[in-house]
């Protein structure tokens, strides 16, 4: 049979013992955090992106290979199998490939074949096949036929009795396995996608107007252009169409089946082809490639949105400090919520900055109280409606306060979707939807990770199509891409929510709230072992997920690193050598200098595993995240009505997809930088220069206010003549804090 593991070392370019190793490892529960964090020895130190890709082919072959025993043994049972088509099977890497071999041997429904059968043409079939060299005879095709004429059977002539022996024919070449593969691929690489926009929209009156006379290669086709071309499709807007050369595909199909040098044969033979290609291949192969470019641009779009949601994820946190969370609006009022340095809610009120005076002056007051009452060092406000009046509120209010607290505009996306969720409702059950909105506004500033676990992926903003694509496929990756951002940024075990805790290696949801339980029951968590008397926590979920929880000022120094509890003793050992307190170790960054590595390895530990002990002792608990950055939005540029070509203006990446990226320059709409417009060289993937947070500077090159479309460049603004035509007042510098030094508390 297969050798599944042989395959894959070679597809993956690895050695046969890691393979064999990483497996073992998935049989036996362990996650692909813990394995690429803590078994690098037995794995290679095989990253995340190899393992994922492993264990996916590993499921993908495993399930072929089950495909594989099904379909021998129906083609055995048949009385059908031969050693060739057996070995083909068995060869077989691709299930389309596999399908196309069992297609001949298919339980079928009636077509035009079976109903020639059943009329006793099978033999007739056979007899114009055997005639089908160049070395047979000259027969009398309509006197053969003949001889198959029969009322009782319902072939009432030569002609009919021909038809159902080309229909045969036909169909048999229509499954040869060869053929469909050759001609999937043809079409595939040479076919044209063309599409036009239905008679009864007239121009201008779709959000696809760029596809009124639109073609592309099927070879080059971008994702974002095949999952728009099929959601018009699908909505009754868009007709689209394949084109490729039928000629010659025709006379590759007549090359490989027809042989005979007599001209009865061949014309008989032209015409059952050219039925079997338009009648029984053409559309069932178009089909084929249709949705294996659906399933590309599936991939490469859930590959474009993976990237950006780790880059959201991971987005650099502004630090767990006294924070004002502000969830802007005009008729209903500013709703305005209050957290502490722990992230815990305090109090909350609405203000209305935009309506009397008086009320004015009302929100002046309940701001500045709320700052001195609570030493507030940050202030989230959200991006949506008013926001940018906000903004300016709040700007002029702090302009005159010797340490003012730091503001910054906090992206809103999938705020409401939190807000009327479970886990809000649980969270705060007497709180109205607006007030949980702007908790989670002022949570997302401090901790944009352990905020952002608690919404569905999809409903975070950073995707494009997300509702086009394979929804168990994009569901699968986008929670992988959340679990490994969660794990390589570690959680600290006192403060995690269930929802964040969930993520974590070998923890699930149970566990998550039996963890939160015994915090509530028992007090804080002062030694990672203390896991162990949490209802369900046995070792297993100890071993893959100790090293992922942080607790401060734990009885063990240790419990506050990334160091696995496994290799505790090996760390005690290192300091006994160093002379110094187990306690100290992680303050005595120079003497780890003079370690020896080559002294700790030991049947399981080896060197990988003892540098990352080493890099995590030098700098234990260290947040791996950027340093925190924001943006400062223009001063009279609020909505799209202020913009004007040629303004410079700084904004903030918001989602990067295959054609560009969006960027939010602070007036409701973000305005979209196409790849051309990124850089001063020629790139392929704005992922390779941008990324979502980012701060940029662009530059306003056309604003249409009706349909609401900005453009803009990000290489213009950078040109040393760039023209700041009508720019409002100059941009104050980007500023930057470094976390680590900000707050001593572990951001988790």
């Amino acid at each position: 049979m297969f050798d599944i593991k042989q395959f894959l070392t070679a597809e993956l370019k690895t050695q046969a013992w890691q393979v064999e190793n990483a497996l073992k490892l998935k049989e036996d529960n362990c996650t692909v955090p813990f394995i690429a964090r803590y078994r690098k020895e037995m794995t290679g130190s095989l990253d995340e992106n190899v393992l994922r890709d492993l264990f996916d082919r590993f499921d993908y072959l495993t399930e072929l290979e089950d495909r594989k025993k099904t379909i021998i043994k129906s083609i055995e049972e048949q009385g059908k199998m031969t050693d060739e088509l057996m070995a083909k099977i068995l060869a077989c890497t691709q299930k389309t490939e596999l399908e196309d071999l069992y297609l001949p041997f298919k339980p079928k429904r009636r077509t035009r074949a079976t109903i020639a059968k059943e009329r006793g043409l099978e033999p007739l079939a056979i007899l114009i096949k055997e005639h089908n060299t160049p070395n047979s005879p000259i027969i009398d095709l309509n006197a053969r036929a003949m001889e198959f004429v029969s009322g009782e059977k319902d072939v009432p002539s030569a002609t009919e009795a021909l038809k159902g022996a080309a229909d045969i024919i036909a169909e048999e070449i229509s499954e040869i396995a060869e053929l469909r593969g050759w001609l999937r691929d043809f079409i595939a690489s040479d076919g044209t996608f063309r599409s036009k926009i239905k008679s009864e929209f007239p121009e201008g009156s779709t959000k696809y107007e760029m596809y009124r006379e639109f073609s592309s290669s099927a070879r080059s086709i971008q994702a974002h252009n095949m999952l728009a071309l099929r959601r018009g499709e699908n909505e009754g807007i868009v007709v689209l169409d394949m084109d490729f050369d039928e000629e010659a595909a025709l006379d590759y199909i007549r090359a490989k089946t027809s042989f005979a040098l007599h001209q009865n044969i061949i014309d008989f033979y032209k015409a059952l082809i050219k039925d079997s290609f338009n009648r029984l291949m053409k559309i069932s192969i178009i089909s084929e490639v249709r949705l294996a470019k659906k399933s590309d641009a599936d991939l490469d779009s859930i590959t474009v949105f993976e990237t950006n949601l780790r880059q959201l994820l991971l987005a650099s946190p502004a630090g767990m400090k006294p924070t004002i969370g502000i969830d802007p609006g005009f008729r209903t009022g500013c709703k305005v919520a209050v957290l502490d340095s722990t992230s815990k809610y305090m109090e909350y009120k609405t203000i209305f900055p935009f309506n009397s005076e008086r009320e004015k002056e009302d929100a002046r007051k309940t701001i500045l109280h709320f700052i001195d009452k609570y030493k507030i060092e940050l202030i989230a406000i959200g991006n949506g409606t008013a926001g940018r009046e906000t903004e300016e509120f709040i700007s002029d209010l702090i302009s005159k306060m010797e340490k003012p607290p730091i503001k910054v505009m906090v992206s809103e996306a999938g705020a409401s979707v939190y807000s009327a969720s479970k886990v809000a409702n649980e969270e705060f059950p007497e709180l109205d939807l607006t007030v949980r909105g702007a908790i989670s506004i002022s949570r997302r500033l401090q901790d944009p990770l352990a905020e952002l676990v608690k919404i569905d992926p999809k409903s975070i903003g950073v995707g494009q199509y997300q509702h086009d694509v394979d929804q168990k496929l994009l569901k699968k990756k986008l929670e992988e891409t959340v679990v490994s951002c969660v794990n390589f940024v570690g959680v600290d075990l006192n403060t995690a929510s269930a929802e964040l805790l969930n993520y974590i290696s070998g923890i699930n949801s149970t566990i998550a709230k039996n963890i939160i339980k015994f915090r509530d029951d028992n007090g804080a968590f002062n030694s990672r072992r203390q896991l162990l008397k949490v209802g369900g926590f046995g070792p297993k979920a100890f071993e893959q997920s100790a090293g992922f929880l942080r607790i401060r000022n734990a009885d063990n120094p240790l419990d506050s690193t990334a160091v696995h509890p496994e290799s505790y003793s090996i760390v005690q050992k290192m300091a006994d050598d160093l002379q110094i307190k187990l306690a100290d170790i992680t303050k005595s960054a120079d003497k780890l200098k003079q370690i020896n590595l080559k002294n700790y390895i030991n049947d399981k530990v080896g060197e990988p595993t003892l540098r990352d002990i080493i890099s995590e002792l030098e700098k234990p608990g260290r947040d791996p995240r950027a340093a925190f950055k924001y943006a400062t939005f223009s001063e009279g540029v609020k909505e799209i009505r202020d913009l004007r070509v040629g303004m410079i203006l700084e904004g903030v990446v918001t989602n990067i997809a295959n054609f560009g990226a969006f960027v939010d320059i602070g007036v409701h709409q973000d305005g979209l930088v196409h790849i051309s417009e990124i850089a001063n060289r020629f790139i392929t993937n704005p992922a390779s220069v941008l990324k979502v947070g980012q701060i940029v500077q662009t530059k306003v090159l056309e604003v249409n206010e009706q349909l609401k479309r900005i453009k803009l460049s990000i290489k213009q603004a950078a040109e040393p003549n760039a023209q700041r035509i009508n720019t409002p007042l100059a941009p104050k510098p980007q500023k930057e804090f470094n976390l680590n030094d900000l707050s001593k508390r572990f951001q988790g």
